[in-house]
């Protein structure tokens, strides 16, 4: 019996952390489903569908549309990201350090820190070529 304790356990948190990530997912395919179905049966019917059924179908294609504002408030939320990654690194350093910063500057956190702040100054340049106004 005791062998299956660490074996449920790790199920248990693999399979929460499956179930938060494709619940709602899954969730949403099927409302969407459910929706298309309705209104197949609404013109087979030979009914006419309101402009508001429209709306909300094409609601989820119009929301992700890349636009600019959007790509720069990602892009500094990626930047800001990096930039909380380098100075956690650098003071964590100082600290370890007794006052001083010779040899041992940022260790790997500021080469991790690169990568988001990379991200940031994409969707920022990203965000100057897009069309797209909100």
């Amino acid at each position: 019996m005791e062998d299956f304790i660490p074996l449920v356990a790790i199920l248990s948190i693999f399979g929460s952390i499956t179930a938060i990530i494709f619940g709602p997912t899954y969730l949403k395919f099927r409302e969407r489903r459910e929706t298309q179905e309705t209104v197949r049966r609404a013109i087979d019917k030979g009914q006419d569908l309101p402009p508001e059924v429209l709306d909300a179908l094409t609601k989820d294609v119009t929301k992700n549309l890349p636009s600019r504002t959007r790509d720069i408030r990602r892009g500094v939320i990626w930047l800001a990201v990096g930039i909380g990654i380098a100075a956690f690194g650098l003071i964590n350093d100082f600290s370890s350090l007794n006052g001083g910063w010779e040899d041992n500057v940022g260790d790997g956190l500021l080469g991790i820190a690169a990568i988001p702040v990379t991200i940031g100054l994409a969707f920022i340049v990203l965000s100057f070529f897009n069309k797209n106004k909100d």
